[in-house]
């Protein structure tokens, strides 16, 4: 029996900003919509083999606006929206508590990157971080992975905190990693 060789090409993406529209503490699984240029986005690195897997901060469940049971209805609903365009999600893993905390699992802290390479086999070194936030980019960073910023306008970037890209739209992401290859 041959073993299925698991793949390194890896994508970690934010979701709120990334793959869909940020509607600032999402709490209704029908309000979801892709980001312009998403699906394509998704499609492309999906069709060349890349392992889609989600991260996210969902401080909302901390701020008492929506349940856990609600937030696992959305992202339930995220990955059949995903399979109804072709792509598979490998795996979401989210942070429910709020800044004030200091949780360990909330980004830029790498503990839910740690725990999706575990539980999917790959090094976080040898991932791409998509995101939204310079907190993505520092959360990428964190990990030695490469990291792309998305942003409608240029950000002001702190030196310390610099993507190794920025892109308006997955699309141009895609782009850019599949040139990577």
């Amino acid at each position: 029996m041959s073993q299925r060789r698991i793949s390194d090409r890896v994508v970690v993406l934010d979701r709120d900003g990334t793959i869909v529209v940020d509607r600032n503490y999402l709490d209704d699984p029908a309000a979801l919509e892709f980001e312009p240029g998403a699906v394509d986005g998704l499609r492309s690195l999906y069709a060349q083999g890349y392992r889609l897997v989600v991260v996210t901060n969902q401080s909302g469940i901390g701020r008492g606006l929506f349940s856990e049971q609600r937030l696992h209805e959305i992202h339930d609903r995220l990955c059949v929206m995903a399979e109804s365009v072709g792509v598979r999600l490998e795996g979401i893993y989210y942070c429910p508590h709020t800044p004030e905390d200091g949780c360990q699992c909330r980004k830029p802290s790498i503990a839910l990157l740690n725990q999706a390479a575990a539980e999917l086999r790959f090094d976080p070194s040898s991932a791409v971080v998509i995101g939204d936030k310079l907190s993505d980019v520092e959360f990428g960073r964190r990990a030695s992975a490469t990291t792309i910023l998305i942003a409608k306008k240029m950000p002001e970037i702190d030196s310390a905190v610099k993507p190794d890209y920025v892109v308006s739209n997955l699309i141009q992401a895609g782009q850019i990693i599949v040139g990577l290859q």
